[in-house]
């Protein structure tokens, strides 16, 4: 049977679904209730789909604007298989190695590869003493991983007793201590301490405050592997959006949702570019305090819940530099991760500091290593980012700071990784908190939406389901499981899974009475 065989069926006809934000999550979200049955319109503010995952063009130059490092390809995998379909058919991943190479300024790597022999040679080159110790780690992050990934992951929490019957073994793997704490019980070394819990600022998270539960990331990128999206992620995100198409669902770009109409409890439709479409659900992959505040407002539960939201801790911001260079890529790897002199001092700074720090520790993404087709002949495209406080922390002007930030950071690549930047430089770009806020949507220039420490995950993060408006549905960063690629599309499957049976349940009922 089809996965059309199974459709619900309102009134003679398919139920409509509006899906709101075409990042990742909304985009695997459209794809499997469309597969599931519902006539899915996918509605983006913008001109390209992709949300955070958008891409620049510049000069001959392709830039990938946010998420470039994909783990669990099997969740990408699931989804055209849902719809019947190949991935290799629409989008070539290949994996990456290293994953990561780490960078010190006193000339230090360490490269996160999947095998465990290589991974051990290096751990004993920085500090023998920590060999036994990360046995040990590792086995507790496939533990984590297991727990909080294979088994959690995709389930949606919409209940504390759910909470409840999780906490045991959540409590048994310590999840109420913070990555870096629960790390400092296997290993000594601060660099190796700095190599394995950097993991969590990929997702919005401070090592130094955000459940231990997130060493399941370690376990994750060792079991699946890091991969890449030939063309960049740009072309998978061309994929997903073919694949929807294919199967026929509607994305509509350009197309500004400014309210989400309701009757009561339940909502009947969105303002589309002004204009009001009837639909039988909505899912929101906008931000979560856009969402209930901005397009919710008119509703007592977006006004009470978009100002309780917009209480809670929310992650950092970035300042993103996009940059393209005459000359090939140096000895660099695909993705580095370049640590200054401050780690733990730092992130304090970003999280807690009303200011933006002097110094920084940086992410660099080099997609020529893997494909010369994002750059001119014998060029090289690359995007360098540094994590900042978010615009409810620190009040910076950033049409004037970041012209400023964005050389420094330049002069400092120059100094120690790529020679002759400055000579070869031939176009820049770059995104700030500004950027998120305005252009995203995103409250106070958060890149990752809701901060992931224990009072914030699972059962307390804002639900895959809302409470009171019963065909009301969250997809992306704000809910259940979180940021990162695998955490949206999980919530993506999650949300379908209530929105499949949400409908069945009420189409039953219908048919009882």
């Amino acid at each position: 049977m089809s996965p059309l065989d199974a459709t619900p069926s309102l009134n003679g006809k398919r139920p409509e679904a509006a899906v709101i934000g075409a990042g990742f999550g909304g985009i695997a979200l459209a794809i499997r209730l469309q597969t599931a049955g519902f006539q899915v319109t996918l509605y983006d503010n913008r001109d390209k789909p992709g949300g955070r995952a958008y891409v620049y063009e510049q000069e001959g130059f392709t830039f990938d604007a946010g998420p470039t490092v994909i783990t669990d390809p099997d969740c990408l995998h699931q989804l055209f298989e849902a719809a019947g379909r190949k991935t290799s058919d629409y989008v070539e991943l290949v994996p990456v190695t290293p994953g990561y190479r780490l960078c010190w300024e006193d000339g230090t790597r360490f490269d996160y590869v999947s095998d465990q022999a290589e991974l051990m040679r290096q751990i004993e080159l920085i500090n023998p003493d920590d060999l036994e110790g990360y046995r040990k780690f590792h086995e507790y992050t496939k533990e984590v991983y297991q727990e909080g990934y294979v088994k959690l992951g995709t389930v949606p929490f919409l209940n504390f007793k759910d909470m409840m019957a999780a906490a045991p073994q959540l409590v048994k793997l310590q999840s109420y201590r913070s990555v870096y704490d629960r790390l400092g019980d296997f290993i000594k070394d601060e660099k190796l301490r700095r190599a394995f819990s950097f993991h969590t600022l990929l997702v919005g998270g401070n090592p130094f405050e955000s459940s231990s539960i997130y060493h399941l990331v370690h376990a994750l990128q060792l079991e699946g592997g890091i991969w890449f999206a030939m063309g960049g992620t740009g072309a998978l995100i061309k994929a997903l959006v073919k694949l929807f198409e294919d199967i026929g669902g509607t994305l509509k770009l350009s197309t500004e949702i400014t309210e989400i109409k309701s009757e009561g409890d339940r909502v009947t439709g969105v303002i589309a570019n002004g204009i009001k479409h009837d639909v039988d659900l909505v899912a929101s992959n906008a931000d979560v305090v856009h969402t209930y505040g901005k397009l919710l407002g008119k509703h007592p539960r977006g006004q009470s819940y978009g100002q309780s939201l917009s209480k809670k801790r929310h992650s950092m911001s970035l300042f993103v530099t996009y940059f393209g260079l005459k000359s090939p890529p140096p000895n660099i790897a695909h993705h580095s991760v370049l640590f200054g002199q401050r780690y733990r001092e730092l992130i304090s700074d970003i999280f807690h500091g009303n200011d933006l720090p002097d110094d920084f520790s940086l992410y660099l993404h080099a997609p020529s290593v893997t494909d010369e087709s994002l750059a001119p002949d014998g060029g090289s495209s690359y995007y360098v980012l540094s994590p900042v406080p978010h615009l409810g922390r620190a009040d910076i002007d950033w049409d004037v700071e970041g012209p400023k930030y964005r050389d420094k950071i330049l002069a400092y690549l120059e100094k120690h990784y790529i020679p002759n930047l400055s000579r070869d430089l031939v176009t820049t770009h770059h995104i700030t908190p500004y950027t998120f806020r305005d252009v995203m949507n995103s409250h106070n220039g958060s890149a990752f939406s809701i901060e992931p420490i224990l009072t914030q995950s699972a059962w307390f993060r804002p639900h895959n389901r809302d409470d009171k408006i019963s065909n009301m549905y969250i997809v992306g960063a704000g809910t259940h499981p979180g940021a990162g690629i695998p955490g949206v599309v999980g919530s993506a499957k999650a949300t379908a899974g209530l929105c499949v049976q949400d409908f069945a349940s009420m189409l039953a009922a219908q048919a009882a009475e």
